[in-house]
Protein backbone atom coordinates (compact mmCIF):
# COMPACT_ATOMS: atom_id res chain seq x y z
CA UNK A 1 0.00 0.00 0.00
CA UNK A 2 1.14 3.53 -0.81
CA UNK A 3 -0.14 6.68 0.89
CA UNK A 4 0.89 9.97 -0.75
CA UNK A 5 -0.31 13.54 -0.86
CA UNK A 6 -1.61 14.78 -4.23
CA UNK A 7 -1.37 18.20 -5.90
CA UNK A 8 -4.02 19.56 -3.53
CA UNK A 9 -2.14 18.33 -0.47
CA UNK A 10 -4.72 15.63 0.24
CA UNK A 11 -3.58 12.11 1.13
CA UNK A 12 -4.46 9.40 -1.37
CA UNK A 13 -4.13 5.66 -0.79
CA UNK A 14 -3.07 3.25 -3.55
CA UNK A 15 -2.99 -0.53 -3.38
CA UNK A 16 0.06 -1.69 -5.34
CA UNK A 17 -0.18 -5.02 -7.17
CA UNK A 18 2.41 -7.32 -8.73
CA UNK A 19 4.02 -5.77 -11.83
CA UNK A 20 3.16 -2.23 -10.80
CA UNK A 21 5.43 0.61 -9.77
CA UNK A 22 5.02 4.04 -8.27
CA UNK A 23 6.67 7.42 -8.60
CA UNK A 24 7.57 9.59 -5.61
CA UNK A 25 7.92 13.25 -6.52
CA UNK A 26 10.20 15.87 -4.90
CA UNK A 27 8.92 17.20 -1.56
CA UNK A 28 6.02 14.73 -1.64
CA UNK A 29 5.04 13.18 1.69
CA UNK A 30 4.63 9.41 1.31
CA UNK A 31 4.36 6.22 3.30
CA UNK A 32 4.46 2.73 1.87
CA UNK A 33 4.26 -0.70 3.46
CA UNK A 34 4.27 -4.18 1.95
CA UNK A 35 1.67 -6.88 2.49
CA UNK A 36 2.32 -9.08 5.53
CA UNK A 37 1.52 -12.25 3.60
CA UNK A 38 2.94 -11.25 0.18
CA UNK A 39 5.86 -8.88 0.90
CA UNK A 40 7.29 -6.75 -1.89
CA UNK A 41 10.47 -7.33 -3.79
CA UNK A 42 11.27 -4.07 -5.54
CA UNK A 43 13.95 -1.93 -7.16
CA UNK A 44 14.14 1.85 -7.18
CA UNK A 45 16.29 4.67 -8.54
CA UNK A 46 16.43 8.41 -7.99
CA UNK A 47 16.89 10.79 -10.92
CA UNK A 48 16.42 14.39 -11.99
CA UNK A 49 17.24 16.58 -14.98
CA UNK A 50 15.87 19.05 -17.50
CA UNK A 51 13.92 16.45 -19.50
CA UNK A 52 12.48 14.46 -16.61
CA UNK A 53 9.18 16.36 -16.51
CA UNK A 54 8.65 15.83 -20.23
CA UNK A 55 9.44 12.11 -20.04
CA UNK A 56 7.16 11.53 -17.05
CA UNK A 57 4.35 13.41 -18.74
CA UNK A 58 4.62 11.16 -21.77
CA UNK A 59 4.62 8.13 -19.46
CA UNK A 60 1.40 9.40 -17.89
CA UNK A 61 2.96 9.76 -14.45
CA UNK A 62 2.18 12.74 -12.24
CA UNK A 63 1.74 13.56 -8.57
CA UNK A 64 -1.99 12.82 -9.05
CA UNK A 65 -1.34 9.64 -11.07
CA UNK A 66 1.79 8.08 -9.58
CA UNK A 67 1.03 4.41 -10.35
CA UNK A 68 2.56 2.55 -13.28
CA UNK A 69 1.79 -0.96 -14.57
CA UNK A 70 4.00 -2.72 -17.09
CA UNK A 71 2.04 -3.90 -20.14
CA UNK A 72 4.69 -6.45 -21.15
CA UNK A 73 6.70 -8.62 -18.78
CA UNK A 74 9.91 -8.54 -20.86
CA UNK A 75 9.93 -4.74 -20.86
CA UNK A 76 9.36 -4.74 -17.10
CA UNK A 77 12.41 -6.99 -16.84
CA UNK A 78 14.39 -4.56 -19.03
CA UNK A 79 13.45 -1.70 -16.73
CA UNK A 80 14.52 -3.67 -13.67
CA UNK A 81 17.85 -4.64 -15.24
CA UNK A 82 18.63 -1.02 -16.12
CA UNK A 83 17.78 0.11 -12.59
CA UNK A 84 19.99 -2.60 -11.13
CA UNK A 85 22.81 -1.67 -13.49
CA UNK A 86 22.65 1.98 -12.44
CA UNK A 87 22.51 1.03 -8.77
CA UNK A 88 25.45 -1.39 -9.06
CA UNK A 89 27.63 0.96 -11.14
CA UNK A 90 27.17 4.23 -9.28
CA UNK A 91 30.88 5.03 -9.68
CA UNK A 92 30.71 4.93 -13.50
CA UNK A 93 31.08 8.06 -15.63
CA UNK A 94 27.98 10.32 -15.55
CA UNK A 95 27.28 10.07 -19.28
CA UNK A 96 27.52 6.28 -19.06
CA UNK A 97 24.87 6.23 -16.34
CA UNK A 98 22.71 8.74 -18.20
CA UNK A 99 22.77 6.38 -21.19
CA UNK A 100 21.39 3.56 -19.04
CA UNK A 101 18.81 5.91 -17.56
CA UNK A 102 17.55 6.61 -21.09
CA UNK A 103 17.41 2.87 -21.76
CA UNK A 104 15.27 2.59 -18.61
CA UNK A 105 12.97 5.34 -19.91
CA UNK A 106 12.85 3.67 -23.32
CA UNK A 107 11.59 0.43 -21.74
CA UNK A 108 9.19 2.41 -19.56
CA UNK A 109 7.65 4.27 -22.48
CA UNK A 110 7.44 1.18 -24.69
CA UNK A 111 5.63 -0.76 -21.98
CA UNK A 112 2.74 1.64 -21.46
CA UNK A 113 -0.70 1.74 -23.08
CA UNK A 114 -1.12 2.13 -26.87
CA UNK A 115 -2.20 5.75 -26.45
CA UNK A 116 0.89 6.50 -24.43
CA UNK A 117 3.00 4.65 -27.00
CA UNK A 118 1.89 7.28 -29.49
CA UNK A 119 3.24 9.89 -27.10
CA UNK A 120 6.48 7.92 -26.85
CA UNK A 121 6.82 8.19 -30.62
CA UNK A 122 6.26 11.93 -30.26
CA UNK A 123 9.22 12.11 -27.87
CA UNK A 124 11.44 10.30 -30.39
CA UNK A 125 10.19 12.59 -33.15
CA UNK A 126 11.12 15.54 -30.96
CA UNK A 127 14.68 14.26 -30.59
CA UNK A 128 14.96 13.80 -34.35
CA UNK A 129 13.59 17.30 -35.04
CA UNK A 130 16.08 18.78 -32.59
CA UNK A 131 18.97 16.92 -34.22
CA UNK A 132 17.93 17.85 -37.76
CA UNK A 133 17.65 21.51 -36.80
CA UNK A 134 21.13 21.37 -35.26
CA UNK A 135 22.58 19.74 -38.38
CA UNK A 136 20.93 22.32 -40.63
CA UNK A 137 22.39 25.17 -38.58
CA UNK A 138 25.86 23.70 -38.01
CA UNK A 139 26.71 21.35 -40.90
CA UNK A 140 29.44 23.76 -42.03
CA UNK A 141 31.22 23.42 -38.68
CA UNK A 142 33.37 20.60 -37.31
CA UNK A 143 30.53 18.79 -35.54
CA UNK A 144 30.40 15.17 -34.38
CA UNK A 145 27.63 12.71 -33.58
CA UNK A 146 28.40 13.30 -29.89
CA UNK A 147 27.72 17.02 -30.41
CA UNK A 148 24.35 16.30 -32.01
CA UNK A 149 23.38 13.78 -29.33
CA UNK A 150 24.33 16.24 -26.60
CA UNK A 151 21.89 18.81 -27.99
CA UNK A 152 19.14 16.23 -27.51
CA UNK A 153 20.37 15.31 -24.04
CA UNK A 154 21.07 11.72 -25.13
CA UNK A 155 24.13 9.52 -25.14
CA UNK A 156 25.61 8.64 -28.54
CA UNK A 157 24.50 5.01 -28.76
CA UNK A 158 20.88 5.64 -27.81
CA UNK A 159 20.67 8.74 -30.00
CA UNK A 160 22.09 6.82 -32.99
CA UNK A 161 19.49 4.08 -32.49
CA UNK A 162 16.59 6.56 -32.32
CA UNK A 163 17.87 8.57 -35.29
CA UNK A 164 18.34 5.53 -37.56
CA UNK A 165 14.91 4.15 -36.69
CA UNK A 166 13.36 7.48 -37.71
CA UNK A 167 15.41 8.33 -40.83
CA UNK A 168 16.78 5.01 -42.07
CA UNK A 169 20.31 6.40 -41.87
CA UNK A 170 22.90 6.65 -39.14
CA UNK A 171 23.67 10.19 -37.95
CA UNK A 172 27.08 10.00 -39.67
CA UNK A 173 25.51 8.97 -42.98
CA UNK A 174 22.83 11.63 -42.75
CA UNK A 175 25.32 14.40 -41.95
CA UNK A 176 27.53 13.33 -44.86
CA UNK A 177 24.61 13.23 -47.30
CA UNK A 178 23.34 16.61 -46.11
CA UNK A 179 26.77 18.19 -46.58
CA UNK A 180 27.08 16.72 -50.08
CA UNK A 181 23.64 18.03 -51.07
CA UNK A 182 24.68 21.51 -49.93
CA UNK A 183 27.93 21.09 -51.85
CA UNK A 184 26.06 20.31 -55.08
CA UNK A 185 23.97 23.44 -54.62
CA UNK A 186 27.12 25.55 -54.34
CA UNK A 187 28.77 23.77 -57.27
CA UNK A 188 25.74 24.39 -59.43
CA UNK A 189 24.85 27.94 -58.41
CA UNK A 190 28.19 29.62 -57.59
CA UNK A 191 31.69 30.04 -58.97
CA UNK A 192 33.37 29.28 -55.67
CA UNK A 193 36.49 27.13 -55.86
CA UNK A 194 36.29 23.44 -54.92
CA UNK A 195 38.34 24.18 -51.80
CA UNK A 196 36.02 27.01 -50.74
CA UNK A 197 32.96 24.85 -51.27
CA UNK A 198 34.49 22.04 -49.25
CA UNK A 199 35.24 24.49 -46.45
CA UNK A 200 31.68 25.85 -46.66
CA UNK A 201 30.22 22.41 -45.98
CA UNK A 202 32.55 21.44 -43.13
CA UNK A 203 35.71 20.13 -44.81
CA UNK A 204 38.86 22.11 -44.07
CA UNK A 205 40.86 19.72 -46.25
CA UNK A 206 39.99 19.85 -49.97
CA UNK A 207 41.27 16.31 -50.56
CA UNK A 208 39.00 14.92 -47.83
CA UNK A 209 36.05 16.80 -49.32
CA UNK A 210 36.72 15.54 -52.85
CA UNK A 211 37.07 11.97 -51.61
CA UNK A 212 33.82 12.16 -49.64
CA UNK A 213 32.02 13.72 -52.61
CA UNK A 214 33.22 11.01 -54.98
CA UNK A 215 32.18 8.29 -52.56
CA UNK A 216 28.69 9.80 -52.51
CA UNK A 217 28.20 10.59 -56.23
CA UNK A 218 30.78 8.48 -58.05
CA UNK A 219 32.51 11.46 -59.66
CA UNK A 220 34.69 14.32 -58.43
CA UNK A 221 33.23 17.72 -57.50
CA UNK A 222 34.84 19.25 -60.59
CA UNK A 223 33.31 16.66 -62.90
CA UNK A 224 29.93 17.13 -61.25
CA UNK A 225 30.17 20.89 -61.77
CA UNK A 226 31.10 20.48 -65.43
CA UNK A 227 28.05 18.30 -65.95
CA UNK A 228 25.60 20.45 -64.02
CA UNK A 229 26.83 24.08 -63.87
CA UNK A 230 24.35 26.59 -65.29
Amino acid sequence: MLAANDSRGETQTYHIKSGQGFMIFPNQITTYVSDNHLPWEYVWIEFDGLRVKEALSIAGLSIDQPIYKARLKDLREDMMQEMLYISNHSDSAPFHLIGHLYLFFDALLRSITPEQQTNSKKLRDYYVRESLAYIEQNFQNDISVEDIAKVCGLNRSYFSKVFKEATGKSPQQFLLTYRMIKATELLKLTKLSIGDIGNAVGYANQLHFSRAFKNEYGISPREWRNNNYK
